[in-house]
C-alpha cells in the first residue's frame, strides 16, 4: 500500500497540475493571462447579483386552440355518419351540442371511437362524454389538460432558451416550476427590460391574404389592425405559410424607404407554398401578421420563387433586431406572463461573497492548526491535502465552466470537514497499529489498508445522497449537490491516494528515525 511506482506518481502529479491549470485562471493576478484556460467558475445570481424572473404560460388561449381543433373533427364525424345536430358552442374546457336522442346509441359509439377520442400517453382519454336529455358535454379530461400544459413547458422553456441565448447573456439558469411556470435567473444582467421584452412576445408570424370585399363572410375573414398606422384590415382566417417554415431572419436596412427591415428565409416546402400563392394571387395585398398584429401588408407585384421576403412596418434598429431574435428562436406555443421579478445587486451578491469566502477561511484555519497540533507533521501533510482538495475542485469546475453559488460554497465547506474526518480516522488508526508493530512501514501499511473500507463506505453513501440531491432538487439544491460530489471523489484522491504518498516518502526516508504521531 505505501509502494509507489514511477508511473504513479507520474500521474499523481500530473492530475494536480492540471487542476493548478484550471484553478489559476479564476484569481484575478491571472485573469489576463494568454497562456491558461479561458475556462472559470461563474458565479451564480446571489453572488454576483442580477435578474430573478418567474414566468407563468398562459395555457387558456392553448386550450381554447384545441377545442377548436376538436371540433371540428367530432363535426366532421358527426356529417360523415349523419348524425343531426345542433347549437354547437364552446365552454370552459368543453365542447357542447344538442341532439337527436333517438341517434345517442350511434353517436356514443362515434365519440368512443379512438380516432375521435384518442388515448393519452399518461392514461385515459382526451375527454370525457355527459349526457344531460339531449344536450352533450365534451369535457377535456385532466389528463389531457395536464399533457398540454406539459407540452407548451417542454417547448417554451427551449424557446425561451433560445431567445435568452440570441442576446448572449452569460451563464443563464432556466427551469421548470411545476406544471406551468419558468424560472429564469440572469447573473450579472442588470436591466432585464430587454429579456422582458423578448420573453413578452409570443412571436407567432403569419402570412396571409388581405381579403377581399367578395371574399368577407364570418367563418373565413377575420378584423386586425396594425400597432404602427391604426388600420383596420379584413384578412384571411386562411394561413399561407408560419413561422415554422422560416429558417432564418436577420436584420437589415431598405435603401430605398431609408427603414430597417427584418429579411427572412424560408425552407423548402415554406418556398414551394409562397411561390404557388403569389404566382396565383398577382396584384393583392399580403398581410403579415405577428401576434395579430398585421406588421405591413405589401402588394404582390410578381410570383416570389426565391424562397425568401422581407418585413417592413417604420421599425427603429433595435425593433428590427428584436423581431428577428424572435423569429429566428420560434414562436412561443402560448403566451408568457411575468408573475415576480426581482434584482440582486453586486453589492448585495460581493457581500455574500465575501461572507462566504471569509467563513471558508476561518474554518480552514482551525482545521489546519487543530491537525498540526494533534498529529505534528502528519498534520501538515493532511492540511497540504486540504489545500490541494480545494485547488482540485475549483480546476473541476471551472473546467466544466459550472456556476458557483452560495449552496455551492457550503458544499466546498461540507467536503473539506469530510476530508479532515477521513484523515482523522486514518492517523487515530495508525496510532493503535503502532502499539501492536514497531515496524513504521507495516504498521502504516496495514493502518492505511484497514481505513480504506471505512473511508470508501461514507463516501459512497455520501455520494448517493449528492446524486439524489442532484437529480430531485433544482437550483440551489443541484449546485450544493454539484460540488459536494466533487469534493467527494477530489477528497478520497487527495486524502487517501496524495496523503498516503507524502507519508510513504516521509517514512522511507526516516526508517531510523523515532516517529511520533
Amino acid at each position: 500500500m505505501l509502494y509507489f511506482s514511477r508511473l504513479k506518481v507520474f500521474s499523481i502529479i500530473s492530475v494536480i497540475f492540471i487542476g493548478i491549470y484550471f484553478f489559476l485562471p479564476n484569481l484575478s493576478f491571472f485573469n489576463n493571462s494568454k497562456f491558461f484556460s479561458e475556462k472559470r467558475v461563474n458565479l451564480g445570481l446571489d453572488l454576483q447579483g442580477g435578474s430573478y424572473l418567474l414566468l407563468e404560460i398562459d395555457s387558456n388561449p392553448l386550450i381554447e386552440q384545441r377545442l377548436q381543433t376538436k371540433s371540428l373533427e367530432v363535426r366532421r364525424e358527426l356529417r360523415k355518419n349523419n348524425i343531426q345536430y345542433k347549437n354547437f358552442s364552446f365552454s370552459k374546457n368543453s365542447l357542447v351540442f344538442t341532439f337527436d336522442e333517438k341517434q345517442k346509441e350511434t353517436l356514443d359509439k362515434i365519440l368512443n371511437e379512438r380516432s375521435v377520442n384518442s388515448n393519452i400517453k399518461t392514461g385515459g382519454k382526451e375527454f370525457e362524454i355527459i349526457y344531460e336529455n339531449n344536450i352533450i358535454k365534451l369535457i377535456f379530461t385532466k389528463e389531457n389538460i395536464n399533457l398540454i400544459k406539459k407540452n407548451a413547458l417542454d417547448q417554451s422553456i427551449e424557446i425561451v432558451r433560445n431567445r435568452i441565448d440570441e442576446l448572449g447573456t452569460k451563464e443563464p439558469n432556466i427551469v421548470t416550476r411545476g406544471l406551468d411556470r419558468i424560472l429564469v435567473e440572469l447573473p450579472g444582467l442588470k436591466d432585464p427590460s430587454a429579456i422582458k421584452k423578448l420573453l413578452g412576445k409570443t412571436a407567432k408570424l403569419t402570412l396571409r391574404f388581405v381579403a377581399n370585399s367578395s371574399d368577407e363572410n364570418s367563418l373565413g375573414v377575420e378584423t386586425l389592425s396594425s400597432k404602427s398606422s391604426g388600420s383596420q384590415y379584413s384578412v384571411e382566417k386562411r394561413i399561407i405559410i408560419s413561422g415554422e417554415n422560416l429558417i432564418d431572419a436577420q436584420p437589415g436596412f431598405d435603401q430605398l424607404n431609408n427603414s430597417s427591415v427584418v429579411n427572412f428565409k424560408l425552407d423548402n416546402i415554406g418556398s414551394r407554398k409562397f411561390a404557388l400563392a403569389s404566382k396565383e394571387n398577382v396584384g393583392r395585398y399580403l398581410a403579415i401578421v405577428l401576434d395579430k398584429d398585421v406588421v405591413s401588408s405589401p402588394v404582390i407585384r410578381e410570383a416570389i420563387v426565391t424562397g425568401s421576403g422581407q418585413i417592413s412596418g417604420n421599425f427603429t434598429t433595435q425593433e428590427a433586431n428584436e423581431l428577428a431574435i424572435l423569429l429566428r428562436a420560434g414562436a412561443l406555443p402560448a403566451p408568457l406572463n411575468i408573475i415576480e421579478e426581482r434584482s440582486v445587486g453586486p453589492d448585495l451578491g460581493k457581500e455574500s461573497i465575501e461572507k462566504g469566502i471569509l467563513s471558508l477561511i476561518i474554518g480552514f484555519l482551525l482545521v489546519m492548526i487543530y491537525m498540526i497540533y494533534n498529529y505534528r507533521i502528519f498534520g501538515v501533510f493532511s492540511n497540504v491535502s486540504l489545500l490541494t482538495n480545494l485547488v482540485l475542485i475549483s480546476g473541476v469546475l471551472s473546467i466544466f465552466g459550472a456556476t458557483l453559488t452560495l449552496p455551492g460554497i457550503a458544499g466546498i465547506i461540507l467536503t473539506v470537514g469530510m476530508a479532515v474526518d477521513s484523515n482523522v480516522l486514518i492517523y487515530e488508526r495508525v496510532k493503535e497499529e503502532l502499539k501492536k508493530e514497531k515496524n513504521y512501514l507495516i504498521a502504516f501499511d496495514t493502518a492505511y489498508k484497514k481505513v480504506l473500507t471505512t473511508i470508501l463506505d461514507s463516501n459512497v453513501t455520501t455520494l448517493i445522497a449528492a446524486f439524489v440531491l442532484y437529480y430531485m432538487g433544482s437550483g440551489p439544491v443541484k449546485g450544493f449537490a454539484i460540488t459536494l460530489g466533487i469534493g467527494i471523489l477530489s477528497t478520497f484522491f487527495t486524502t487517501y491516494v496524495l496523503g498516503r504518498l507524502l507519508v510513504a516518502k516521509y517514512i522511507k526516508n526516516n526508517k531510523e528515525t523515532i516517529i511520533v504521531i
